[in-house]
């Protein structure tokens, strides 16, 4: 039963190609190059030079690498045809016959918009519409049913939201990260990679949750 509606809603998405042709570039970059929006941002945020910045970016990246480990366990375990090898569809963008559930493109696109959502980033609002679109462009372009979306951005929203918590809950951990960030900054200095002015000079606890309510 479950398996005919995802089927269904996937049809009804995928047809979209053909009664609004108009979208497709739209979709194709959207499936395939949209992603990366998310690495350039990451970038950015690291080369600014500031803390808060660098902490999400490190928090980014192990919520990116702990998601897409249960997605590749995930996808062992209950293996599942893209829906161009069993079924007739409208397939816009080039794809190998590999796993379909869950969905990386949008496991990694939530969970990195869900970071930036966590950490009140200026443009978070904008970032989850574009995690949105992309996966749908996913299904739209014929590689992906919308249960393997479903079960990327849960994956990736849940990961985002357990080591965030994690983090913010207990001070070790953002301490470490500190440190860390730290220790590299002394070396960047060296390299002359950054200005001795925007040098670190000690560690602070990492802001609460409770503290993050206080200060809005």
């Amino acid at each position: 039963m479950l398996i005919n509606v995802d089927y269904a809603l996937f049809h009804w998405i995928n047809e979209l190609a053909n009664h609004l042709s108009f979208l497709n570039g739209i979709m194709r970059f959207l499936a395939q190059y949209a992603p990366y929006l998310f690495g350039l941002a990451l970038l950015v945020y690291w080369f600014s030079f500031k803390m808060p910045h660098r902490m999400l970016v490190i928090e980014a990246v192990v919520t990116a690498v702990v998601g897409f480990a249960i997605s590749w366990g995930l996808g062992h375990l209950f293996y599942r045809d893209r829906p161009f090898v069993g079924h007739d569809v409208i397939q816009l963008i080039h794809h190998d016959a590999n796993a379909s559930f869950p969905s990386n493109h949008a496991l990694g696109a939530i969970a990195l918009a869900t970071v930036f959502w966590l950490h009140r980033q200026k443009y978070r609002v904008l970032w989850v519409i574009l995690a949105v679109l992309i996966a749908v462009s996913r299904v739209w372009t014929g590689v992906h049913y919308p249960s393997d979306i479903l079960a990327g951005a849960v994956i990736g929203a849940g990961c985002a939201v357990g080591i965030h918590t994690f983090i913010r809950s207990r001070k070790l951990p953002g301490i470490f990260i500190q440190a860390a960030i730290i220790f590299y900054e002394r070396w960047e200095q060296k390299l002359g990679l950054k200005p001795a002015v925007q040098a670190r000079t000690h560690i602070t606890a990492p802001t609460s949750s409770a503290q993050m309510k206080s200060r809005r």
